[in-house]
């Protein structure tokens, strides 16, 4: 049998963790729903700019209306502190929602391949590892007071009490590590796809299409089925086997019956 590396029409090599790896996905997209609706569209986000700025790590968040007043070039604000990031971060779970029931209906449909699965978990590991790179900082908008990391990351929330923001960053390291988790998954998934389409000898054979699906139990089940019928075929007839009885052998037998009044 010929052997040729199948990209499109290629089985997973293993179902059982392909089930399996969606119900943490799940887990992880309807918190992150919440949580991101929760701040949208700007539900803490200007006000931990304002307190990091208070205790000097980052930047101030008057910068745009100093530049106004100054009539000076507005400048670049960080991509922790914008709006497109909050929107950006609502986009991806509701993107990740659809794309996840999509998976559902093409694994039952039997039409979700690895290579599906590889160019999916490699969109969404990178639209994640985004969303943490700006929900994480960094600001360098002021040489003064430079931050790698969003103070709400790095300090406690003890900072946010006098504002009464302390549950707004308990939510906010939520989301961030909600966001960490999800990156996780995605990259197991990624992971587990990019196996599955690496050279196998027994998954890259020729086979018919209705084999395809299956994977290898439905191989092995024709082949044990072609077996069985060859073993029947070549065994002899026994000669003292009656022959099988049928309607038209029973009408045969009633032409060919031979009454007593012929011979009397």
């Amino acid at each position: 049998m010929a052997i040729t590396y199948r990209i499109l029409h290629r089985p997973w090599r293993a179902k059982k963790p392909l089930y399996l790896g969606m119900i943490p996905e799940l887990a992880g997209i309807v918190p992150l729903l919440v949580l991101f609706g929760l701040a949208q569209p700007n539900a803490y986000r200007t006000l931990f700019w304002r307190i990091g700025f208070e205790h000097k790590l980052n930047s101030n968040p008057n910068m745009i209306l100093y530049a106004y007043a100054n009539h000076q070039p507005l400048p670049k604000i960080p991509f922790v502190w914008t709006q497109t990031l909050t929107s950006y971060n609502v986009a991806i779970a509701i993107v990740s929602l659809f794309i996840l029931l999509a998976k559902m209906i093409a694994t039952i449909m039997k039409m979700f391949y690895p290579i599906f699965g590889t160019f999916i978990a490699l969109c969404l590991t990178a639209l994640y590892a985004v969303s943490i790179y700006g929900q994480a900082g960094p600001d360098y908008a002021d040489d003064r007071y430079p931050s790698p990391v969003a103070w709400y990351i790095r300090y406690s929330c003890d900072l946010a009490k006098p504002y009464g923001a302390s549950n707004s960053c308990k939510m906010a390291k939520g989301t961030f590590a909600a966001t960490v988790y999800m990156l996780f998954v995605y990259l197991c998934q990624l992971a587990f796809a990019i196996w599955a389409m690496l050279p196998n000898k027994q998954l890259d054979m020729d086979v018919d299409s209705d084999d395809e699906g299956d994977g290898f139990a439905r191989r092995d089940r024709k082949k044990n089925k072609d077996k069985d019928v060859v073993s029947v075929e070549m065994q002899p007839t026994p000669p003292n086997q009656q022959t099988p009885f049928t309607p038209r052998t029973q009408a045969f037998h009633t032409l060919d019956r031979k009454l007593p009044l012929r011979y009397s």
